[in-house]
C-alpha cells in the first residue's frame, strides 16, 4: 500500500518542484538577438522588457551611437544604438527592431535598440566554442547544431563600461 500523505505535505512538495524547475529554466534560457550582423546572447535577468521600437527624440551634443530619449509610459528612457556602440554602421529603421530595456539594477531607464530578436536559446543545446575575450562585455562563445555562432552579451560589465556610461561629447 502507498504512503499516505497530507495535502498541505503533497502542496509544498509541488511548490518546491516547481521552484526548482523554474530557477533551472531561467539559468539555462538566453535571448537571443541580432546586433551588427552577429549573434548575441543576453541573460534574461539583465532584461527588463523587449518592445517595439517607439519615437526616439535625438539628443544634442551626444555620441552617433546614443540616439537620444524615447517615452515609455511616462518615463523617459536612454536609448543607445549598440551596434553602432560596436563599431558597426548605424542601425537601420526595420519593422523588426527592437528596444530592450534593461534591468533597472544595472542602468535604471536605459534601452538599446537591436537588429531583431532571434528566440529563446538553451545553453544545453549549444556546443561551447571559446571565450569572449574581444571587449569586456565579450562573453563566452558557442555553436548551435547548424553551425550558427552566439556570443554572451555580458550586459552588467557593457553597463559599468566608462566609454558606454558617457553618452556626451566632450
Amino acid at each position: 500500500m502507498a504512503k499516505r500523505i497530507s495535502l498541505r505535505e503533497y502542496q509544498e512538495g509541488v511548490v518546491a518542484r516547481l521552484k526548482t524547475a523554474a530557477a533551472t529554466a531561467q539559468v539555462d534560457a538566453r535571448l537571443g538577438v541580432r546586433i551588427d550582423q552577429r549573434n548575441w546572447l543576453l541573460d534574461l535577468g539583465d532584461v527588463a522588457e523587449v518592445m517595439p521600437v517607439p519615437a526616439i527624440s535625438g539628443a544634442p551634443l551626444a555620441r552617433p551611437w546614443f540616439r537620444g530619449t524615447a517615452n515609455i509610459r511616462g518615463n523617459l528612457v536612454s536609448v543607445s544604438d549598440l551596434g553602432m556602440f560596436f563599431g558597426g554602421a548605424p542601425l537601420a529603421t526595420n519593422p523588426a527592431n527592437r528596444l530592450i530595456l534593461l534591468h533597472p539594477r544595472h542602468l535604471p531607464h536605459a534601452a538599446v535598440l537591436v537588429e531583431r530578436m532571434l528566440g529563446l536559446k538553451h545553453l544545453a543545446d549549444l556546443t561551447p566554442a571559446g571565450d569572449g575575450g574581444e571587449t569586456p562585455w565579450s562573453g563566452a562563445v558557442y555553436d548551435d547544431a547548424a553551425g550558427t555562432r552566439w556570443q554572451v552579451l555580458d550586459i552588467p560589465r557593457l553597463a559599468g563600461e566608462a566609454g558606454f556610461l558617457q553618452a556626451g561629447l566632450e
